[in-house]
């Protein structure tokens, strides 16, 4: 019976965020489908080659403008309803997790559609501030794999990578795991390398590429951690010299 109970809950959930997406794909594309009614009847008497050309430009233009209005739409539902996660061990049919769940279905449905267009420009930065991250100046981000916004903190000049994973939570036992996860001033988080929840990284550190820090790893500042799991490399050479 528990076990009908949880597959008919998850089920319910599903379904209700397959609503929810549909909702806002619905509302972040009515100013592309208005604009492209407006040229398709302006254009409905010229010859069919230059029809074909102003339906594709505004077909392309169109998705742009889905894109950013998504940004923008799923940004200002998450402020409006102050949408900010808890650190803690939350059940997973909980109030918590729920938001969790929400929060990053938001981002999910960018990530799938859009985000590839805006890596390693002003308008990334712009979504992670939009859905609860603190970044600093010239943060640069080139993977669509940054989660958990809200308990994400970068600083100044820092860059990661591409591919690079970054997650505020885990799933164990049964609970939902949320903690934040700091990231210094000018910190170098190379291609592909895995960032858990509650790590924390000083400044002017470098985390190689494919480098994965467990939980709660402490990164000392100006230090350089490679390997899975990712180790000081200056400490790692010490031993071995040892």
């Amino acid at each position: 019976m528990k076990s009908f109970l949880m597959t008919l809950t998850q089920l319910l959930f599903s379904l209700t965020m397959y609503a929810l997406g549909i909702v806002f794909f619905g509302l972040a594309l009515t100013p592309a489908v208005f604009i492209f009614l407006k040229v398709w009847a302006i254009m409905s008497d010229v010859g069919l080659w230059l029809r074909c050309l102003s339906t594709g430009l505004t077909v392309a233009l169109g998705y742009f403008i889905f894109g950013f209005s998504l940004i923008i739409l799923a940004g200002t539902v998450r402020t409006i309803f102050c949408l900010r996660l808890k650190e803690g061990t939350h059940k997973m049919f909980s109030l918590e997790s729920f938001k969790w769940a929400f929060v990053n279905s938001l981002y999910l449905l960018i990530n799938f559609t859009f985000i590839d267009f805006i890596l390693l420009t002003p308008f990334a930065n712009l979504l992670q501030r939009l859905l609860g991250a603190r970044l600093g100046k010239n943060v640069q981000i080139n993977s669509k794999f940054v989660f958990d916004a809200t308990l994400l903190e970068i600083g100044d000049n820092t860059v990661i990578g591409g591919g690079a994973i970054i997650i505020g939570h885990v799933v164990e036992r049964g609970f939902l795991k949320l903690k934040k996860v700091k990231i210094g001033k000018n910190v170098t988080i190379g291609s592909h390398a895995t960032i858990m929840p509650g790590c924390e990284i000083g400044d002017n550190a470098v985390i190689g590429a494919g480098a994965v820090l467990l939980k709660n790893t402490k990164v000392e500042p100006h230090s350089m951690w490679y390997g899975v799991p990712a180790e000081n490399l200056r400490k790692r050479h010490d031993g071995d010299k040892e």
